[in-house]
C-alpha cells in the first residue's frame, strides 16, 4: 500500500478531535491494508481513500462525533439492513463514537468493495 504524505498530515489533524476518532480511522486503514494490500492509499476529497486497479475502493474520515465510511452507493446497498441503524447519506455511513467500531461489518464492506472493483 502506497501512502500519500498528505495522509499523515490529515491524520495529524484528527488529534484535535475526540481521542476515539484517530484509532478508529487507523483501524479502518489496518483492515484495508490486511484485506487489500495492493490498494493505493491517498488523500482524496479531504478523506483517506484507496484505489484498486485505478478505481475508487472506499474512503474514511474522522469527524467530531463519528467516523465516516464512504463505500459508494452500491457498497452500502449491499449492507442496507446492517447499516440501517446508522445515519447515512448516498454512499456514506456515520459510525458514531458512542458505539464500538463494527469491525466485522467494516471488514465485509471492504472485501465486498474489493470484489466489486476487481470485477
Amino acid at each position: 500500500m502506497t501512502t500519500d504524505p498528505r495522509v499523515e498530515e490529515y491524520l495529524a489533524t484528527l488529534a484535535g478531535l475526540d481521542p476515539r476518532v484517530l484509532p478508529r480511522v487507523e483501524q479502518v486503514r489496518a483492515i484495508v491494508a490486511e484485506l487489500v494490500p495492493e490498494a493505493v492509499e491517498a488523500l482524496s476529497y479531504g478523506l483517506v481513500g484507496w484505489k484498486l486497479d485505478g478505481r475508487p475502493l472506499l474512503y474514511v474520515g474522522g469527524f467530531a462525533r463519528h467516523v465516516g465510511l464512504y463505500a459508494t452507493p452500491a457498497g452500502h446497498e449491499a449492507f442496507a439492513e446492517e447499516l440501517s441503524r446508522f445515519t447515512q447519506g448516498k454512499g456514506s455511513v456515520q459510525l458514531p463514537l458512542t458505539e464500538d467500531l463494527p469491525v466485522d461489518l467494516v471488514r465485509r464492506i471492504v472485501a465486498f468493495r474489493a470484489e466489486q472493483v476487481r470485477g
